[in-house]
């Protein structure tokens, strides 16, 4: 009986610091919808307030007014889904030579995707941005698309997945019913790791959504800028910022993400739910 009470206290205990570590979480979440309710001189007032107000309508048309949302996020769209199309398929592409196959040079190869994962990719900028020029890519998004289509970080962690979850025995298996390369990369490879291509692709489009420094390099058109430059020109000058405004902007950025975490997530928990059935 004590040790029945001993578990039960315990897993209270445990849903507690859950509980307690899910309302931290969504703290900040909340807070930016309780600002973006209210003006800049409600969101300063003392003491804080703590529900929500009566101006999101107003700050929604400020906002509208003041930059051209829909166009910035379409533009942010375009980009953020090409990379996350290209990225997932040449990085699983590559990484399922370099799980399952064998080749010259492929410790050493992959020794140098290392020294690239190494690599901050702000030492990346002036070089990236003199050759975009030469190629007279600049103040377009082709700028934004292409260098990023495939990246060290994600090859690395689709090698590490593939290495696990494809068996040898598959691929023989396909190599005896005359498949070729791409056949056993397509029918056998991609449908066992789509758990972590739906990670990988969640990455992808929140760090590519989430872009600001290359995209304000490299996008001199004002028609191409993506949604985060478009944000930060709301900031204003000697404290003139609207900041019930700015957290509308940032507030309504954040659905697009969460309608791909939700759709990426689903696809996660759903395959390893398959998986623990197999």
């Amino acid at each position: 009986m004590a040790s029945v009470k001993g578990s039960r206290s315990r897993g209270i205990a445990l849903h507690a610091v859950l509980v307690a570590g899910l309302l931290l979480s969504a703290f900040p979440f909340y807070w930016a919808v309780i600002m973006s309710t209210h003006t800049s001189s409600e969101i300063f007032s003392y003491p804080p307030k703590l529900l929500p107000g009566a101006h999101f309508l107003e700050n929604v048309r400020n906002l509208f007014d003041s930059i051209d949302f829909f166009g910035s996020m379409l533009n942010s769209l375009l980009v953020a889904g090409s990379v996350t199309v290209l990225v997932l398929f040449f990085d699983s592409l590559a990484a399922f030579v370099f799980a399952k196959f064998a080749f010259p040079g492929k410790q050493v190869l992959f020794a140098l995707l290392m020294l690239i994962f190494m690599v901050p990719a702000q030492l990346a900028a002036i070089p990236q941005f003199v050759t975009m020029a030469r190629i007279g890519w600049i103040g377009s998004m082709t700028a934004l698309i292409v260098p990023a289509a495939a990246n060290a970080f994600g090859i690395f962690w689709m090698r590490q997945y593939m290495k696990g979850a494809i068996h040898d025995e598959l691929l023989d298996a396909s190599r005896i019913d005359g498949a070729n390369f791409l056949r056993q990369y397509w029918h056998v490879a991609l449908p066992v790791v789509r758990p972590g291509l739906a990670f990988l692709g969640i990455f992808t489009f929140m760090g590519q959504w989430n872009d600001y420094a290359w995209p304000l390099i490299a996008l001199t058109n004002p028609d191409n800028v993506t949604l985060q430059v478009a944000l930060s020109q709301l900031n204003g000058t000697h404290g003139t910022t609207d900041y019930g405004m700015v957290m509308t902007g940032a507030l309504l950025a954040l659905v697009p993400l969460l309608i791909v975490f939700a759709i990426g997530a689903r696809q996660i928990i759903g395959d390893l739910a398959k998986g623990a059935i197999r």
